[in-house]
């Protein structure tokens, strides 16, 4: 039987920039494999390079070494293939454009015509649950329905794989949890692969497959953990023992790599 080929594939990654006090390291030695259809979270402390993984992924930053494959592509054939969806930490929104508009963006760039997108992008923000709201203007929207936005238009390109920067990052509890339940909905119906990023365990555990944890200075990979918890996932699954233990070992695993990180810098 023929291997599957990786919906990303990262050998070696190094990244590094030039900065006024020398050359900082930002990632050092990745080596990651991202399955098709998988949900895949990043979670570390602050500057332990999460999203310089995305933006390697998504030819947002050159690597200073390695290799980075998607689909079997390189990242910037990928891009050109639209295979590849990104939502940021805030929703991006073209404040002069509505609903329908924003959502229309990917489509009119790409050339795709007009009944078409149309059709598409009136589907696409039925499935986010907006479909009274086409003709409001970001300004209009809550936070929790602009990121719903900024998902549907990464989305109606039907892009193989979706980038997720900590989207949920700015909302509050509340409504973090009813994007997160949001999410898991799109995701169960869905053909797509999601790599994400976060700082909060609980949101890793609950969306994920697996979830891999980033260490600082520089950045590398320390842990993951397999996430076998059924699907659909619901609100008592947080409560139970098999999700807690992963949490705890989640936790330790965070609190070991920036203690060693703080130990690392005292000797220095």
């Amino acid at each position: 039987m023929r291997a599957l080929t990786p919906a990303v594939l990262i050998q070696s990654l190094n990244v590094s920039f030039k900065t006024a006090s020398g050359t900082f390291q930002a990632l050092e030695s990745v080596d990651l494999t991202v399955k098709e259809n998988e949900f895949l979270t990043l979670i570390g402390p602050s500057g332990c390079g999460k999203t310089t993984v995305l933006r390697c992924i998504a030819h947002l930053v050159d690597p200073t070494s390695g290799q980075v494959t998607v689909n079997g592509l390189s990242p910037i054939e990928a891009i050109q293939k639209r295979d590849v969806g990104y939502v940021f930490q805030s929703a991006t929104l073209l404040e002069w454009r509505n609903v329908l508009k924003n959502v229309l963006l990917p489509m009119e760039i790409a050339g795709v015509g007009r009944k078409e997108a149309s059709r598409r992008a009136s589907e696409m923000i039925e499935r986010v649950g907006l479909t009274d709201f086409v003709r409001n203007f970001p300004r209009q929207l809550s936070g929790g329905m602009q990121q719903r936005v900024a998902i549907a238009r990464a989305l109606v390109m039907e892009p193989k794989i979706i980038l997720m920067d900590e989207p949920f990052a700015a909302l509050d509890e509340i409504t973090r949890e009813d994007m997160n339940r949001w999410l898991m909905e799109v995701f169960d119906k869905s053909n797509t692969t999601i790599v994400f990023v976060t700082h909060n365990i609980r949101e890793a555990i609950m969306l994920s497959d697996r979830v891999v944890v980033m260490a600082p200075r520089p950045g590398r990979l320390v842990a993951e953990f397999e996430i076998d918890l059924p699907r659909p996932r619901t609100q008592e699954i947080m409560f139970s023992e098999e999700f807690n233990t992963i949490r705890q070992q989640a936790e330790q695993e965070l609190f070991r790599s920036a203690h060693q990180t703080t130990e690392g810098n005292q000797e220095a």
